[in-house]
């Protein structure tokens, strides 16, 4: 599975690198540019007008890699699942706010409505899966071998609705800088690929499937980016981390690979909250996180290697939880 699971990345990088070159003109003449926020960090205003969108290129990536393994793999049908349909609600969010010039794009209940049914069909599955079920491993109890195992019976559900929905905001929210979901995600994911080797999971293909995606999508992504991912790519990857990690029973470990993620969505909630209670203060410069340590003085390329040097190092903690 190992040799699979290798081929996997290098189709998947292959595909991204050849089709970002061929996109980003296309996305140009279509006019797919990023709209910058006024009120943001000043150096962003120059990104005005760089396509988005690029999500597309990483989704492409995924599912075309994906259909050489599925009948071999069912077991990646329902990580595609979540992240296609995710991409797809991202997508249709992009092109409201870039082709249809709406600049809120898709409402919220709009969005969430969306989420809410894909989740649905997801725990459904969940549910009545005799593989994956209603457990879930506790960090640091002894790992897959003696780990202590959490049944939550019905409760599992709302909880899948959480941790889905929670971690699609935080990979949403840090799609930010350049190069800093997708570095962050493509750590992420290397995690959740070898965990997926390791217990022989039947998933790896896919997480393996990202991890190449990702690496031929940061070659453009980089500082500076040439192309964004856009909501498209953002959901698709925060329904790939959430499913991945409900798929081997561990969404209790998100938060520890995740921990950029999680910084993110509480940087967001603490502003705002803090912003409504006090009558208008703010603790962060600018919320999420990443803006606040670039305009505290951080380059770009600074915030996203200490947020990549994080990750990694709580990566290798949630290892040591195994």
């Amino acid at each position: 599975m190992i040799n699979e699971t290798i081929l996997a990345i290098i189709i998947a990088f292959a595909i991204s690198a050849i089709l970002c070159p061929i996109v980003i003109p296309f996305l140009h003449k279509l006019k797919f540019g990023q709209q910058v926020r006024t009120d943001g960090p000043q150096a962003h205003l120059k990104k005005q007008g760089t396509p988005t969108m690029g999500g597309l290129v990483i989704l492409t990536s995924i599912i075309i890699t994906s259909l050489f393994y599925i009948r071999d793999y069912p077991k990646i049908i329902p990580v595609l699942f979540m992240t296609a349909g995710f991409g797809i609600v991202g997508f249709l969010d992009d092109y409201i706010k870039i082709v249809m010039k709406r600049s809120e794009g898709l409402k919220p209940k709009q969005k969430l409505a969306g989420q809410i049914v894909i989740t649905g069909i997801f725990v459904y599955y969940l549910m009545n899966s005799r593989e994956v079920g209603t457990e879930a491993l506790i960090p640091f109890t002894g790992g897959f071998d003696g780990g202590y195992f959490l049944n939550m019976g019905i409760l599992f559900v709302p909880f899948v609705f959480f941790v889905v929905l929670g971690t699609d905001n935080g990979v949403n929210f840090t799609d930010g800088l350049d190069g800093l979901c997708t570095s962050v995600t493509i750590l992420v994911a290397t995690f959740l690929t070898i965990v997926a080797l390791g217990e022989g999971s039947g998933i790896s293909p896919i997480t393996g499937a990202v991890v190449g995606s990702l690496l031929g999508f940061l070659l453009f992504n980089v500082y500076p980016a040439r192309v964004f991912m856009g909501d498209t790519g953002s959901l698709a990857l925060g329904g790939f981390v959430a499913s991945s990690a409900l798929m081997m029973q561990m969404p209790f470990f998100i938060p520890i690979i995740g921990i950029i993620y999680l910084i993110e969505v509480l940087s967001v909630i603490i502003q705002v909250g803090y912003f409504k209670a006090s009558g208008g203060k703010r603790i962060f410069r600018m919320a999420p996180i990443h803006h606040h340590f670039e305009l505290g003085g951080w380059s770009e390329t600074r915030v996203v290697a200490v947020f990549s040097i994080v990750t990694s190092i709580f990566c290798l903690l949630a290892y040591l939880g195994l």
